[in-house]
């Protein structure tokens, strides 16, 4: 059920590096040169990639860790519901951004 732990291994790093570095930019204070303004959506753009990350981290671990079939279950419930919080989230910046920008 579990697969080869060095597929986890790669895909958690990558991932990483693909989506750790633009989230705790934003939320150190980097503002992107094409907002045009429109800044209003960052933060919560930027907690949503993280809590895309979140679900990532929640689905990869406890496979690689040769965790039960129960805890896996129950880690991939708790991805979902990250991915859910991540979808809000964007909505969220959708919405401040509209704001913004009326």
């Amino acid at each position: 059920m579990h697969g080869n732990p060095l597929y986890h291994c790669i895909a958690l790093a990558v991932a990483s590096v693909l989506m750790l570095p633009l989230p705790i930019a934003l939320l150190r204070g980097w503002v992107p040169p094409w907002t045009r303004g429109g800044t209003g959506g960052l933060r919560p753009r930027a907690y949503g990639i993280l809590c895309l990350y979140g679900g990532v981290l929640a689905n990869g671990v406890p496979r690689l860790a040769n965790a039960s079939y129960d805890v896996v279950m129950a880690a991939m419930l708790l991805g979902i519901g990250f991915y859910g919080l991540a979808a809000v989230l964007f909505l969220l910046a959708a919405v401040k951004d509209n704001g913004a920008r009326s």
